[in-house]
């Protein structure tokens, strides 16, 4: 008698942004690697062209036409590595979902690696670097963030990992419910939960071309993990505040025991300019803070996408 097992579907979600010269060659890889895994698994390949200027979206098309388990989706502009992320995993079939760059930096030996991982019963697989190659001043504002966002955040979310992970269908099923604007992958992915584990490896240089994340694109997604994960920076006012006050308290003390021991005379306008300073300066502070935090829900209750798909091939 013989018995005949279905085989596991993976889907690979792969965000694209000026990757023309990268498409293929990872298409390639992935092929090989699945090819000597095919008696036990089936795949699918979402490439998402997140609006880029270049090729990309002709040459994810040539592989859609030559294999019907490459999926297109074309965004109706640049959403960001983020938006763009999420419209795959929307589209994403698979009893597991493996999410990676197209540059080449994300080996993918290491995502078949995530596979026997998940196999063991882990639910969240993070692809996690050993260290960065980045230059000196990435690298260490990098490493200055993390901590940062340790310390302050209410959610543990992990150092040294990017968006090469391998999550299961059911920690995307709660995923996609999950409706924020700003959004901060990584830290949701941490606020999930599930059962987690790491791969460790060294991240290679880019293939070709180079990175679309730019200083403001990194700066911006920061500031997305900051404040969607820490109450911290609403609490910082109060802690300045008090700061300010006690030196304020203090300087008072001080020019009134130097004036009545020492006979020394201050002119009230020093006063009152030093206050007039301190007290701007709090609510300079407070005003971006509090802007920060109703930009946000300006954006939750406007209801607008994540992402906008203007074409797709080979829909499931």
């Amino acid at each position: 008698m013989y018995f005949c097992m279905d085989k596991k579907l993976i889907s690979f979600v792969i965000p694209a942004y000026s990757e023309e010269k990268n498409i293929a060659l990872l298409y390639k890889e992935l092929i090989l690697n699945f090819e000597k895994i095919s008696d036990t698994y089936k795949y699918e390949i979402i490439f998402v062209n997140d609006g880029s200027p270049d090729n990309s979206w002709e040459e994810i098309n040539k592989l859609c036409k030559k294999n019907k388990n490459v999926v297109g989706i074309n965004l109706s502009r640049n959403f960001g590595h983020q938006g763009a992320l999420t419209a795959g995993y929307t589209k994403a079939k698979g009893e597991s979902i493996i999410s990676m760059d197209c540059d080449g930096q994300d080996p993918v030996f290491v995502a078949f690696q995530m596979i026997k991982k998940w196999e063991k019963g882990y639910e969240v697989i993070y692809a996690r670097r050993k260290k960065r190659n980045d230059n000196f001043l990435k690298k260490y504002t990098a490493i200055a963030y993390y901590k940062l966002l340790s310390f302050i955040s209410e959610t543990e979310i992990p150092r040294n990992v990017g968006d090469f992970r391998l999550i299961d269908k059911k920690v995307l099923k709660e995923f996609l419910k999950l409706d924020e604007k700003d959004r901060y992958i990584r830290g949701m992915f941490a606020w999930i939960g599930f059962k987690t584990a790491f791969i460790d490896f060294e991240r290679p240089e880019r293939v070709h071309g180079e990175t679309a994340y730019t200083w403001r694109k990194m700066i911006r997604l920061a500031m997305d993990g900051i404040l969607n994960f820490s109450m911290f920076p609403l609490r910082i006012g109060f802690i300045f505040g008090i700061i300010m006050i006690l030196f304020s308290l203090g300087f008072h003390f001080y020019m009134i025991y130097d004036s009545v021991i020492n006979d020394v005379f201050y002119p009230l306008y020093k006063w009152l300019i030093v206050t007039i300073f301190g007290i701007m300066g709090l609510q300079f502070m407070f005003m971006w803070i509090m802007g920060e935090y109703i930009g946000r829900i300006y954006n939750e209750t406007r209801g607008r996408p994540n992402f906008i798909i203007s074409d797709i091939k080979n829909e499931k």
